[in-house]
């Protein structure tokens, strides 16, 4: 029989044609150059030489989308953007949004044991800031470790901020959603607990329960920009960021996060990250943890 074939009532048709995904050209030593002081000027990403495959394959998909043939043409489009729009769009092809739920148990040992002990006990508002949070399994994370430790009653004590430079994984973040290997390092009970089952359509999915979901306060947030109305905070997570920064700019950066510390608050970095060679005023505690003077 010809024609669309039926079954449990999906109807199957014949898969258009694949579309022309021809690479962009490989960027120009020039090109490159251009692109570099751009992400370095506006994000603070080091972009070094060796990169230009990279920097070559991550536009390809957005050169496609705007209908241009060359990493040329999208450096025009660049510079005639007033809007900021496109620089937001060129972070997102740039940066990489890796994360995982757990990931670098050591830290959440530690949040578990010393820092959420301390805000459960307190009598104000206390502020923890996940930054870069990519798609929101580090925050959805913290919010599950203080309702286990603290109580679900007294989540009102924690102010969960949770920022990133990209609006794609921001929007991520917010609709939290995540599939099921994406969930392998929670606990069982966790799952049950704090997060729903898709049915359905959704089948294989899995949502953090929209009330605890809204605990986390997600806003867009270039770490290159001022931030000092934050506001301060007991513990920052800033894991897997600085790696993508030179020296200096870690250093700057470093100085506004201590800023925003409470006096014996802590900065969490990523195992792979270090201070070494970054002045700071910060007391070193053990790899990638890091304390304000009390």
């Amino acid at each position: 029989m010809s024609g669309p074939a039926s079954q449990s009532g999906v109807t199957w048709t014949p898969a258009p044609p694949a579309a022309d995904t021809q690479p962009a050209r490989r960027v120009s030593q020039h090109e490159f150059a251009e692109i570099r002081d751009l992400a370095h000027k506006t994000f603070g990403l080091d972009l070094k030489q060796g990169k230009e495959a990279l920097v070559t394959a991550r536009l390809s998909k957005r050169l496609a989308a705007l209908g241009l043939g060359t990493i040329g043409e999208y450096l025009e489009v660049l510079r005639s953007d007033r809007t900021g729009g496109e620089l937001t769009s060129l972070i997102d092809a740039l940066a990489t949004n890796y994360t995982s739920f757990q990931r670098e148990p050591q830290h959440f040992e530690l949040l578990r044991t010393k820092i959420l002990p301390l805000i459960a006990s307190s009598h104000g508002r206390t502020g923890v800031w996940s930054a870069g949070c990519s798609t929101g399994e580090e925050p959805y994370t913290i919010l599950m470790h203080a309702a286990d430790v603290m109580g679900e009653q007294n989540l009102g004590k924690l102010r969960l901020l949770a920022t990133d430079i990209s609006n794609k994984a921001l929007a991520k973040a917010r609709a939290g959603v995540y599939t099921l290997d994406k969930l392998a390092d929670l606990p069982a009970d966790w799952r049950r607990r704090f997060l729903q089952k898709g049915v359905g359509e959704l089948s294989g999915s899995f949502r953090i329960r929209p009330d605890l979901a809204s605990k986390v306060e997600f806003s867009r947030l270039n770490l290159m920009e001022p931030f000092e109305n934050a506001g301060t905070f007991r513990v920052i997570f800033c894991r897997n960021v600085m790696i993508y920064f030179d020296k200096h700019t870690q250093e700057r950066l470093v100085r506004k996060f201590a800023a925003q510390l409470e006096p014996g608050g802590w900065l969490l970095i990523g195992h792979s990250e270090g201070l070494m060679g970054v002045r700071n005023e910060l007391e070193y505690v053990m790899p990638a943890v890091y304390r304000k003077p009390a």
